[in-house]
């Protein structure tokens, strides 16, 4: 089968995205949303989780987002698109699962711009002007929380001037966000290593349970999260066969590479009495910042100004890219029919500025329900994982429908490496506990209501566009979402679980869980020619099509 030619395209420029970013653009644009807050914060949250054996954390991590961007980087090649993994699963269960995993797609998106405000105002408490902030428990005050409402605005202004401008700004930012923990890694590992912290106070203090949950909840995997990014920008991409599945896979090797090592030299350039107390908690002696204070305690003050300076352009960076980010999403849900054609409106400079309001609006938002850092980790590692899901889902199916169909990249293995994928990202939402697993489920109901009724009202009044749910196709969500929401409750993780299901039963569960809910999916997903009729409607309107 050949991939459906796309219509002409439309003389308008009104809803068409320029394809002006190369290989480096897309390669920083995912390594620059990799490498944000989350080096900055992630190494003390995981090792305060789960003593030295943060490290086995690291590891699991780093292997689940490599199986997640294997399945990625097939399907980001094989299906170029402007926020494309929110259209995979809109491709093979049509409209109902499209329309669920867009919004988990837009709620990761929109809702991670706001943790990096919230990592700039964290560091910037060394300085005398911020101390006022933030109060003691790291949540927002009523000033610290118009600054992070201005820090948001600034990100949009910026996304105003185009994504080729932005490209460029970002590539320059991210060598920069690549050098610093680099460097930081170099000078921590040469003057202050004490390789006996890593058994003190035993290797593995808080046991399985703290190594599994700091995976979802100290950092891990949200420091990992972002190679996606060139995915979504792949409607803006100059070669995106080509470039897509190269900047998917080298952005996770150098992210895993310099997260696994600063992970190494933070547990070995710790002072024995900044843990004396266990690994629980680590005494800074009134410093802010974790890798900035362990600088500033072992006598790197040139370091230290380094990392301060960092703190902001970090967090920074990776904002401005999920801001964009954001507003693509907005873009592709409207494109595919599950909201207003109005959301589709771009600017002379080809910008989604509808898109960028709305993410501007959703960002202040978070800082109400979830005013910390780390109150915000386990709720996006879950959101982010989500609709990653629907990836391994999507490509067991037109692996089934289309096994010949030619493929810039393939993964070899594909069979094996798919369901394990869906496994695994069951697990990490899992791990991220209760507490967090039923406030993503409040808001993916609140989806639900918002990009359902306008479904309902779209086709009740037979506007264009209005989409198909194929609710036979996606019949298994449902089941599956209620399924992981049981599971957490009774189990081990989170405040508010029951723990009346045992540790490993309730992993067990879990995989098998996913294993019914992956080889169910498959079994129900649209048919060849239906996932036709999707891909070429979507084709369509990428080219300027109504």
């Amino acid at each position: 089968m050949a991939t459906p030619a796309p219509a002409p395209p439309n003389k308008s420029p009104r809803h068409a995205l320029r394809r002006e970013v190369g290989m480096i653009g897309l390669l920083w644009a995912s390594v620059g949303a990799i490498i944000g807050s989350g080096w900055l914060f992630g190494a003390e949250k995981a090792v305060t989780a789960a003593g030295p054996a943060a490290l086995i954390s690291w590891g699991v991590g780093a292997v689940a987002i490599v199986l997640l961007a294997l399945v990625h980087a097939e399907l980001g090649g094989l299906f170029p698109v402007a926020g494309g993994t929110a259209r995979y699963p809109h491709y093979a269960f049509g409209g109902f699962a499209g329309m669920s995993f867009g919004w988990f797609t837009w709620l990761q998106a929109a809702t991670t711009a706001p943790i990096e405000v919230q990592a700039m105002i964290g560091y910037a408490r060394h300085w005398s002007w911020a101390d006022g902030l933030q109060n003691k428990d790291q949540t927002l005050t009523g000033s610290g929380f118009a600054v992070a409402a201005v820090l948001l605005a600034v990100f949009v202004a910026v996304n105003f001037l185009g994504v080729k401008w932005l490209a460029r700004t970002n590539s320059a930012a991210t060598w920069w966000k690549v050098a610093v923990p680099v460097v930081t890694i170099l000078i921590l590992g040469a003057t202050e290593f004490h390789g006996s912290n890593f058994s003190s106070h035993g290797f593995a203090p808080f046991g399985a349970r703290g190594v599994l949950s700091a995976i979802s909840t100290s950092g891990v995997i949200f420091a990992l999260l972002g190679f996606e990014q060139a995915i979504q920008w792949a409607g803006e991409s100059t070669h995106p066969r080509r470039d897509i599945p190269r900047a998917v896979l080298g952005s996770v090797m150098i992210g895993s590479l310099i997260y696994i090592m600063l992970q190494v030299v933070f547990i070995g350039a710790l002072p024995q009495d900044t843990f004396a107390g266990g690994w629980g908690q680590l005494t800074y002696h009134g410093i802010s910042g974790p890798f900035a204070g362990l600088a500033t305690l072992i006598g790197l003050g040139g370091l230290a100004t380094v990392l301060y300076i960092d703190a902001i352009i970090s967090p920074a960076g990776t904002g401005l890219v999920y801001i964009t980010s954001s507003s693509r999403i907005t873009y592709g849900l409207s494109r595919n029919g599950y909201a207003p054609q109005a959301m589709q409106a771009t600017d002379r400079r080809a910008v989604p500025w509808v898109g960028l309001l709305i993410a501007f609006a959703a960002g202040v938002l978070c800082f109400l329900p979830f005013p910390s850092w780390q109150r915000l980790v386990s709720f996006i590692t879950s959101a982010v994982v989500l609709m990653y899901a629907g990836a391994p889902l999507s490509f067991g199916v037109l692996r089934k429908r289309f096994p010949d169909l030619e493929r810039p990249y393939r993964l070899s293995a594909g069979g094996f490496i798919s369901p394990l994928a869906f496994v695994i990202a069951s697990l990490i939402i899992y791990w991220s506990g209760w507490d967090t697993v039923w406030r993503l489920g409040a808001s993916i109901l609140l989806g639900y209501l918002l990009l359902g009724s306008y479904a309902a009202y779209a086709k009740a009044n037979r506007l264009p566009g209005a989409p198909r749910m194929d609710f036979k196709a996606g019949q298994w969500l449902p089941v599956y979402l209620v399924g992981l929401g049981l599971i957490s409750w009774q189990g081990q993780f989170g405040v508010g679980a029951t723990r009346h299901l045992p540790l490993w039963w309730d992993i067990l569960a879990i995989a098998v869980l996913s294993l019914v809910i992956y080889y169910w999916a498959l079994a129900v997903a649209l048919s060849a020619a239906e996932i036709e009729r999707n891909i070429a409607d979507v084709e369509m309107l990428d080219a300027g099509g109504h």
